[in-house]
């Protein structure tokens, strides 16, 4: 595809494409060949590495990048610094070593929020097929086949039915809920992005489909509140196996977290969600 040709070469460090896309956070990027193609902010963009410190965007120009594409892939942190705070023992040393280069990227607020209603008692493959095809029925063609999320705007204007067609199942309904609520200004005063971070999770539990670890992963994954430590069942067992080594309250895992990652709770979360997923621990 000739956009792609329009390539940008960018020095990076702790860098790793499959580490960043494949860690669970997000659900518009897919693997094709030897690139990760993704599509955020109303852009569509190849991923490659050169070298361990070369990062390769096609379809992508100086102005895309410094406009859009540094923030969203955080590359103003200093995650060797993040990485010498968290290796307190062991468990946490051989999970980055294994994760080495995820980044938290910093998605959309909207987008975050409806993926992850869809994300409820679902797995990833069937998480980005219904993402992707309420995107390109309700989003705008960017290019080809690439569509943007629909707005909010959008999806609260459209019936459950027509939701339905993204085969999200029973999360059909609170999309179209959630969807109107927000729309209709839910949030208020509250502005997203402006580091309230107890009053933005508390209005987020009180929209349809968001429970407690739903909330935690929006509040992460669109760059809120890096403390958030999102937890389910599976997340659960992984703690019990690695940390407690007995069962333990989802409340005492959270409390744990907090206590000893502090504000980087949620990038130790994602370095342990990877390393367990990968190596089946806690399963």
């Amino acid at each position: 595809m000739n956009d792609f040709n329009n390539t940008l070469k960018i020095k990076v460090q702790d860098f790793v494409p499959k580490h960043i896309f494949e860690c669970g956070q997000c659900f518009r990027w897919n693997k094709v060949e030897d690139k990760y193609i993704g599509i955020a902010g109303g852009k569509v963009v190849s991923v490659y590495m050169a070298d361990e410190q070369t990062l390769v965007l096609g379809n992508c120009t100086q102005e895309d990048f410094d406009g859009f594409w540094h923030d969203y892939f955080d590359l103003s942190r200093d995650y060797s610094q993040i990485k010498a705070e968290l290796s307190k023992d062991d468990i946490m040393k051989e999970a980055i070593k294994f994760g080495s280069g995820i980044r938290l990227l910093k998605q959309d607020f909207n987008e975050v929020l409806i993926s992850f209603i869809i994300s409820a008692n679902n797995r990833i493959p069937r998480i980005m097929k219904s993402v992707e095809t309420l995107s390109a029925l309700y989003g705008k063609k960017i290019f080809e086949k690439y569509f943007s999320f629909p707005s909010l705007n959008i999806l609260a204007g459209l019936t459950v039915d027509d939701i339905n067609l993204c085969k999200a199942g029973f999360r059909c309904k609170y999309i179209s809920n959630t969807s109107q609520t927000v729309s209709e200004g839910h949030f208020g005063s509250c502005k997203v992005n402006s580091h309230d971070c107890v009053q933005i999770r508390e209005k987020l539990l009180e929209l349809s489909g968001v429970g407690p670890k739903v909330a935690d992963c929006i509040m992460l994954f669109s760059g809120n509140d890096y403390s958030s430590f999102p937890t389910d069942v599976w997340v659960k067992r992984v703690m019990e196996e690695l940390y407690f080594k007995r069962e333990a309250s989802l409340k005492e895992i959270t409390k744990f977290a907090h206590n000893y990652w502090g504000e980087y709770a949620g990038f130790a979360q994602q370095y342990l969600f990877y390393y367990a997923r990968e190596n089946g621990i806690g399963k």
